[in-house]
C-alpha cells in the first residue's frame, strides 16, 4: 500500500501541471491495490503511525471511487494468451487517438 504522502506529492504535481485546483487535477487515475496486504512502513512508529500514513488515512480519500473485478479474464486462458501476444506484437488496431 502506498505512503499517503507519496499520493498527496502526485496530487500536487498533477495539479501543478494541469493548472487545475482540483483532486489530482481533474485527470482520472486508476490504483490498484490490495488493502489487506502490509501498511507503508514507519520506522519506530507503531500500529496507529502505520494507519495514518496509508492512503486510506489521506484528505482526499473521500473522493476516491472503488471498482472490485468481478470476472477473471485470465480463466479463459488460451484467448487472453493471444490477446497479450497480440498487443505485444502490434497486431491490434490503433484509432487515431493512438488508443
Amino acid at each position: 500500500m502506498a505512503h499517503k504522502k507519496a499520493i498527496e506529492a502526485l496530487n500536487r504535481s498533477l495539479i501543478d501541471l494541469t493548472g487545475k485546483n482540483d483532486i489530482m487535477g481533474r485527470i482520472t487515475i486508476a490504483f490498484s491495490c490490495d488493502f489487506r496486504q502490509i501498511l507503508p512502513v514507519v520506522p519506530r512508529g507503531t500500529k496507529t503511525d502505520e494507519i495514518h500514513v496509508c492512503i486510506k488515512s489521506s484528505n482526499f480519500w473521500e473522493h476516491v471511487i472503488r471498482l472490485k473485478l468481478t470476472s477473471n479474464i485470465r480463466v479463459q486462458l488460451n484467448e487472453f494468451s493471444k490477446f497479450l501476444l497480440d498487443i505485444g506484437e502490434g497486431k491490434l488496431p490503433i484509432d487515431e487517438n493512438n488508443h
